[in-house]
């Protein structure tokens, strides 16, 4: 197997499309989030290879029996002013960090050897979502702490799998994927982020509103990435990016993105105004 990176492969050395896989394969969250740092350490030693080709991963990750999934407008809405109220919020950003780590292992399993990158960008690209995803982990692993102190744990609460079915509505085409997950949902976390840490400072939890703080800081990067990575495969196919994300958004994503936006935040990651503001 051929490897698309400049240096010659190390003798001990693992296909980070697999590695990818496994932990999209792991069900349980402390070993799907252990996996993940595993795999982030074992790239960031220089011991993995991109290959040339590789197997699609299946559509499906692996899921913990809990949360029950049920469908979004069923999810309960609580007041932050409760403890309960709290906890509703965090474990719904615990599911959302959990999706976000198989969200950023699907994106190396799935798309590090697409046509759509050109063969020496791949290593950069691959080393941007594996560590977002090792973030995703860091970030659901702070959340699931949180929960701990406050005799909750995730899985006690239903959850909806929308952010996996926008996944799967963009699983064959990398700018979709692109458009649709880091400039979409991804970029959603920073318009919502600040007024939830607000909210939490002014029902007296300052805790939770910091661990909220760490992945919004965090987060900025992540959209930065994708909004990188766009613009590199709108340039390979000689397409106008702005124009393009538009069109991927309506063709692959349903409802329109809501306003207010965080415009401050969307432009430190590099994704000013004219990419969304016609889309609400």
């Amino acid at each position: 197997m051929k490897s698309s990176r400049l240096c010659a492969p190390l003798a001990d050395t693992h296909d980070i499309t697999a590695l990818a896989r496994s932990v999209l394969a792991r069900g349980d969250p402390a070993a799907k989030t252990g996996r993940a740092h595993e795999v982030a350490q074992l790239w960031r030693a220089g011991r993995c290879i991109v290959p040339d080709s590789a197997p699609r991963p299946d559509d499906q990750p692996a899921r913990p029996a809990h949360p029950v999934l049920i469908a979004p407008g069923d999810v309960p809405r609580r007041r932050l002013n409760t403890v309960p109220g709290r906890i509703a919020l965090l474990h719904a950003v615990a599911h959302i960090e959990f999706n976000a780590i198989d969200l950023a292992f699907d994106m190396v399993a799935r798309f590090a050897c697409d046509e759509a990158l050109a063969p020496e960008a791949r290593h950069a690209f691959v080393d941007d979502w594996i560590g977002v995803g090792d973030d995703e982990a860091r970030h659901f692993r702070l959340i699931t702490d949180r929960l701990a102190d406050m005799d909750a744990q995730y899985g006690d609460l239903p959850a909806h799998n929308g952010l996996w079915d926008a996944a799967m509505a963009t699983r064959d085409s990398l700018p979709a994927r692109l458009a649709v997950a880091p400039l979409v949902l991804e970029a959603r976390g920073l318009d919502v982020t600040p007024g939830m840490i607000d909210r939490l400072v002014s029902a007296g939890d300052t805790v939770s509103a910091d661990c909220l703080r760490v992945i919004y800081a965090e987060e900025v990067g992540h959209v930065a990435a994708g909004a990188r990575w766009f613009r590199h495969v709108a340039a390979r196919a000689q397409r106008d990016p702005v124009d393009w994300f538009k069109t991927l958004v309506r063709q692959h994503f349903s409802g329109g993105l809501k306003p207010p936006f965080n415009a401050e935040a969307r432009l430190k990651a590099d994704l000013p105004p004219e990419f969304y503001q016609d889309l609400t």
